[in-house]
């Protein structure tokens, strides 16, 4: 059954760039160490009139912005296995700790989650998945 990691956090808008380079070499790492999928994105439509907003969620400040992460793993024997490569790579040592973030780290929320529904994996009545090429033809 996969596993996921996901993150809510707090990005001031001016430290965007400083995250994405921070983000692109944590994707590389994860990866490189088996994770599956490795996403971040950033806070589009966050004025909900549903539920508890992100921003709220979060305490967000002005001149900040939410992203919203995760990291797809096989299972969460996986998930542990991968993470402790991780923790052990040089390059994350080399990132910094807390304090360099460009992010409020004591305002990000995380937890490991198992997928319930994995709708992209299963297969369609035409016999094949959505854009893999099987199937019927339009």
């Amino acid at each position: 059954m996969k596993y996921v990691d996901g993150y809510v956090l707090p990005v001031p808008k001016k430290n965007i760039r400083a995250y994405v380079r921070m983000a692109q070499m944590g994707g590389k790492i994860w990866r490189e160490h088996g994770a599956l999928d490795f996403k971040e994105c950033v806070g589009d439509d966050l004025k909900v009139k549903f539920g508890v907003p992100f921003p709220r969620q979060i305490r967000l400040k002005p001149g900040e912005t939410v992203v919203f992460s995760f990291i797809v793993f096989k299972s969460r024997a996986h998930r542990d296995r991968v993470n402790a490569k991780v923790m052990n790579d040089p390059r994350i040592a080399n990132m910094g700790g807390p304090k360099d973030m460009p992010f409020d780290v004591k305002r990000m929320v995380y937890g490991g989650f198992k997928v319930l529904v994995d709708a992209g994996a299963q297969e369609t009545g035409s016999g094949g998945a959505p854009g893999s090429g099987r199937g019927k033809k339009s």
